[in-house]
């Protein structure tokens, strides 16, 4: 984490990859499990925490919005999905072809934070130069 209001942007979308590649593990834990007995899916929550930081920001733009974002509150915590029900006998609440949809959708998230980051310091080396 690079502390300076130039790196802002860039400390917001590191956070998001590290959420997205959590989840994303998660993802391939929920599928390696769908057979096991009694599992209950695990899942992680960045959105939320990102919205709620945001949220404490109302009347500034973006860019002063990024400069205020408190790091250490963009934690998501993982959770057990126990609310999910399941139609199966043996009380796993894995949907396989969900999971898989989920796991396609955030790999592609993750590359798009993965490009933005690199964008972004493309754009600081170009003013540097």
């Amino acid at each position: 984490m690079i502390s300076t209001d130039a790196f802002s942007y860039i400390n917001v979308l590191d956070k998001a990859a590290d959420a997205s590649w959590t989840r994303e593990n998660l993802i391939a834990n929920n599928i390696a499990n769908a057979d096991t007995p009694g599992y209950k899916r695990q899942d992680i929550d960045f959105q939320s925490v990102l919205k709620n930081e945001l949220s404490n920001y109302k009347y500034m733009n973006l860019d002063q919005k990024m400069n205020a974002v408190d790091l250490t509150e963009l934690n998501p915590m993982v959770y057990t999905d126990h609310g999910n029900y399941s139609y199966r006998l043996d009380g796993n609440n894995v949907d396989i072809d969900t999971e898989q949809v989920e796991l396609a959708s955030e790999q592609i998230k993750y590359q798009a934070l993965t490009t933005s980051i690199t964008s972004e310091f493309q754009r600081l080396q170009t003013v540097i130069k």
